[in-house]
């Protein structure tokens, strides 16, 4: 029995070979779901050792991003950054590795121009192609919760509808490069509400109040949020174990804010977040998980870093 079986998961029986380029924080859980779905993967990572972690669950590993996607009905990426994207598809061979009508699916976050120009190049080769970012980080990758913004053409969409199911949810937003604009705004949302209760616990805790407490008394009004949730518990608790960088969730304000200039917008709240995670980055956290923004709160007020969770009544300095 597989271990989607053991969960309870649906299982299927395919023929597809996927080739998955990026086993970081989330794409390692990424490609073992499709690894336990059936699907046959082959999958690369700069780091080798990374990916290897994966030849337990049938995966195989190619010694370089082309080889991944040579032979593969679907190339997924989950690379870091757009110009590692550009790097390994285009320098590095991999639009011109698979077989034509063969489909690209770019997950990673990326400028809207990135995807906009890849999608160009991987259709005058042949290929079919969607920008198709996700939101929900680690815990949504490995239970198959991620929410999937996805840019590109309708037949293509549904073509890789299978696929995106065992990730989680997926909307086709519109075109080649939406997929990534959803994303900015995901990704704003959630550096502007994790500075909002960074801020109000800090606030809770200088004020003598237990912010733990604080926490617990929202949930459920209207100020509940998956981020009060889930990175409000990291705050009381001091847990940075990444689910998504700080200097990842940099990248994101950073992008968005560069897209916004390119259409004459002024966002006055993103830009500030945005300074924060710069300076938050600059003061050596950018390792941290992105909830570590209240680390920059607290130092900006001449508190301790991580909160002093022996003290659960948070006593006033």
């Amino acid at each position: 029995m597989t271990a989607a079986e053991q969960r309870g998961e649906p299982t299927m029986t395919t023929g597809e070979t996927i080739g998955f380029l990026g086993i970081g924080i989330m794409g390692f859980h990424m490609a073992r779901r499709l690894a336990e779905a059936g699907y046959r993967v082959v999958a690369w990572n700069r780091t080798r050792s990374k990916a290897e972690r994966l030849v337990e669950f049938g995966v195989s590993i190619a010694d370089t991003a082309a080889g991944a996607a040579r032979g593969a009905a679907t190339v997924v990426v989950m690379l870091g950054s757009g110009p590692d994207c550009e790097e390994v598809l285009l320098a590095g061979g991999v639009l011109d590795a698979p077989t034509p009508g063969a489909r690209v699916v770019v997950m990673s976050s990326i400028p809207v121009a990135t995807a906009e120009q890849l999608a160009r190049e991987a259709e005058a080769r042949g290929l079919a192609f969607l920008d198709a970012p996700v939101s929900g980080g680690e815990r949504g990758a490995a239970a198959g919760t991620l929410t999937v913004m996805a840019g590109g053409r309708p037949e293509v969409f549904e073509a890789v509808r299978p696929i995106f199911a065992v990730f989680g949810r997926a909307t086709l937003i519109g075109p080649a490069g939406t997929g990534e604009l959803a994303k900015l705004v995901n990704q704003m949302l959630v550096g502007s509400t994790i500075a909002a209760v960074a801020e109000g616990l800090v606030l809770a805790e200088r004020g003598g109040a237990d912010p733990a407490k604080v926490r617990e008394a929202l949930l459920g009004g209207f100020a509940d949020s998956t981020i009060l949730r889930q990175h409000g518990e990291r705050m009381v608790t001091n847990d940075w174990k990444p689910g998504a960088m700080s200097t990842v969730q940099l990248k994101d304000t950073s992008t968005a804010l560069a897209q916004a200039r390119g259409l004459d917008l002024d966002l006055p709240l993103i830009t500030l977040v945005d300074g924060l995670y710069a300076d938050l980055v600059a003061h050596g956290d950018g390792s941290l998980d992105h909830a570590a923004l209240v680390r920059e709160i607290r130092r900006r007020n001449h508190l301790p870093v991580d909160r002093p969770v022996a003290d659960p009544a948070g006593a006033k300095p």
